[in-house]
């Protein structure tokens, strides 16, 4: 019965929800041990603990552990007992310690890595019960990997192989600013036991914190001590914050995997779980106010904290630089202003494989040209509104292109339908129409008559600019423009790549080619200079993919939006498929969502497909792929065996992106 009760594991919700969070797959199955028992809590002489070889939160080099006497492992490991530090086991059996220090040296020179082992003393007698490589925050593993391989333990391919790049995101998230804490007195201060800074409103069970994700309420999980039945609300809290335990409980395991800050044996605090309310010593606080929770130091705040960004320094950078050294794929961002460029080039891209124009849009002082010429009912309005909006596109590519220097861009043409524009409110409609000169009542009309039943596969992307080829127009002449004036003030060859979005036949390609070409050679003759520029184009759709051969001969580059080639192939909407795709994990249809990791079976196919036909009519030709699968540790191998030249995502994804890239 017991061994059947450990088949059984593998199928409870515990375990589920694991496999899904560390892309398990469920045919694996699981493994029964049977092995003789020893007792920790046989007498006085008697204990159990849990052992680093080196410190899981900040990886320094030296033996982290905590034991009990007289207890056996579920009570270290539960968080409900305050275990004692693994040095006073030397003050009171000093050969058994002296026995244990050999021992877990030789096992991590062994494994080649830190280890996290379980031991237990039978009367007077060390047992080691199991090792395993340990979890480690994310600042730990880093410092871990540059000493393993200064110490000669490890070598650098290996350090890099046993990294995990969804662990690294959380270095790249925001951390209390130092100037704001400094003047802040602490509620309380627990143990650091996952680093990291978070604020959020004070939730006292699991389900409550699902139930609140749900509409994007940020939240910190506070328990008297967790146990696995509260995973799925850790998994969707910034936060969490527990009264018992130590950095071996259960809430610092879990929250270290999962990358959160986490704080646990907070002495002062106490948790009134059905009243719903905590006190922090005589302060008591409600469920749904705000608290903040620092990970690294493990102090508590009351109310919001301010951050700052990640930046990339120490062993991070030197990380980074053994990864670049290494990889075989290029790592570019998707950024759409400077800062993001700036960013993603701190963080180690090579370019912006993607600047999504109609971002830039969505500004203040540029929604209502761009609504004034959606509304336009003729092409001279439509060109007066244009002209409003080639000065703001022209500067921001001048702003864009003079942080990138001499890295490339690819620059996609408007995309989405234009109904996102469009004012809804009986506010914004009035300001649209008293800026067109048009009646309230006129924009209302236009305005509905543009709604669309699927506006995700109606009017956008390259058909916009077959319906409306102006705005291609003042599109290229903003990029061609921006890109001279950069090269001839910073003395670079600035060389725009301009990309065309959904395309699904060679003509349509053409036609919108054709506009950016006449455009750019007009612009060209006009300023009397020779610059450099490529056309390319987005493979979304299957039909594309499938003509990719005759798409290559006319085009400079591919670059694959996996996002829509996604939602195309699949015939699911990524902004709906939320409402169902639990149940196609629940009943086995689906492992993994097909918009973060890249179904191989299908997607995949059409990738490897479109590559192989796009190079045989061109061997070097460029293809990158811009959907933010190109940072999922599992895409990007697939992506670098399948031939692909780049990947590219959002610039806080990029470290992770190029690690993902070095491993593969």
């Amino acid at each position: 019965m017991a061994v059947e009760a450990v088949f059984k594991s593998w199928q409870n919700d515990r375990a589920i929800i694991y496999r899904r969070m560390n892309d398990i797959p469920e045919e694996w199955g699981t493994a029964v041990n049977i092995q003789e028992m020893v007792f920790g809590n046989l007498n006085e002489k008697s204990g159990t603990g849990v052992a680093f070889s080196r410190d899981p939160s900040t990886g320094e080099n030296k033996i982290y552990g905590e034991f009990m006497w007289n207890a056996q492992g579920e009570d270290i490991v539960s968080g409900a007992r305050t275990p004692l530090p693994i040095e006073d086991l030397d003050k009171t059996m000093p050969k058994v310690y002296k026995e244990f220090v050999k021992y877990v040296h030789k096992l991590e020179k062994h494994y080649k890595d830190m280890q996290d082992m379980e031991f237990t003393i039978e009367n007077g007698k060390l047992f080691f019960l199991q090792t395993r490589n340990g979890k480690r925050t994310a600042m730990a593993s880093l410092n871990i990997a540059v000493d393993l391989v200064k110490e000669k333990i490890s070598t650098k391919e290996r350090v890099i192989k046993s990294l995990d790049p969804k662990l690294i995101d959380t270095l790249l998230h925001n951390q209390f600013d130092p100037k704001v804490t400094k003047n802040l007195t602490p509620l309380a201060t627990g143990l650091a036991a996952s680093p990291g800074a978070a604020s959020g409103k004070v939730v006292l069970e699991a389900d409550k914190a699902k139930e609140l994700a749900k509409n994007k309420v940020k939240t910190i999980l506070i328990r008297q001590e967790t146990s696995p039945k509260d995973i799925e609300g850790m998994q969707v809290c910034e936060a969490v914050l527990t009264a018992r335990g130590g950095m071996t409980s259960h809430a610092a395991v879990v929250a270290r995997g999962l990358g959160e800050p986490c704080v646990v044996g907070c002495s002062s605090l106490q948790v009134f779980e059905k009243d719903g309310y905590v006190m922090f010593g005589d302060k008591v606080i409600k469920e749904g106010e705000t608290i903040s929770v620092d990970g690294s130091t493990g102090n508590v705040y009351l109310g919001e904290v301010s951050s700052v960004p990640a930046t990339l320094s120490g062993n991070f950078k030197t990380i980074m630089q053994w990864c670049k050294d290494i990889k075989k794929i290029g790592v570019m961002a998707n950024a759409d202003t400077p800062s993001d460029v700036k960013t993603a080039i701190s963080f180690g891209a090579e370019g912006v494989g993607l600047v999504r124009t109609e971002h830039m849009f969505f500004k203040s002082e540029k929604i209502l040209p761009i609504r004034e010429m959606i509304v336009a009912q003729n092409l001279k309005e439509r060109q007066q509104a244009l002209k409003k909006l080639l000065l703001l596109q022209r500067k921001d590519f001048v702003d864009i292109f003079t942080v990138l220097k001499d890295l490339h861009a690819t620059i996609r043409l408007i995309d989405p339908p234009l109904h996102e524009f469009l004012p809804h409110t009986e506010e914004e409609q009035k300001i649209l129409a008293k800026a067109t000169g048009k009646t309230y009542e006129q924009i209302v009309e236009i305005v509905n008559s543009l709604a669309e039943f699927n506006p995700m596969m109606g009017h956008r992307g390259c058909r916009l600019a077959v319906t409306f080829p102006e705005i291609a127009e003042m599109q290229t002449r903003a990029i061609i423009e921006a890109a001279i004036l950069v090269s001839k003030k910073h003395k670079i060859d600035v060389c725009p790549e301009i990309m065309i979005p959904l395309t699904c036949s060679v003509k349509e390609f053409e036609f919108v080619k054709s506009i950016v070409e006449k455009t750019a050679k007009q612009v060209l003759e006009e300023k009397k200079f020779n610059l450099n520029y490529k056309i390319g184009t987005m493979i979304e759709t299957p039909r594309a993919v499938v003509i990719a051969d005759k798409l290559a001969k006319q085009s400079d580059f591919f670059s694959f939006g996996t996002n829509d080639l996604t939602q195309l192939s699949f015939g699911f909407s990524r902004d709906d498929a939320g409402k169902f795709i639990n149940e196609y994990y629940d009943k086995k249809i689906l492992e993994h969502d097909p918009f973060v990791r890249i179904d191989e079976e299908g997607v995949g196919e059409l990738i490897k497909h479109t590559v192989k036909l796009a190079r045989a009519e061109k061997p070097k030709f460029k293809i990158g792929v811009c959907g933010e699968q190109g940072s999922n540790s599992d895409s990007v191998k697939f992506l670098l065996d399948a031939g692909v030249s780049y990947v590219s995502c959002s610039p806080y994804r990029v470290p992770i992106a190029i690690l993902a890239a070095a491993i593969a």
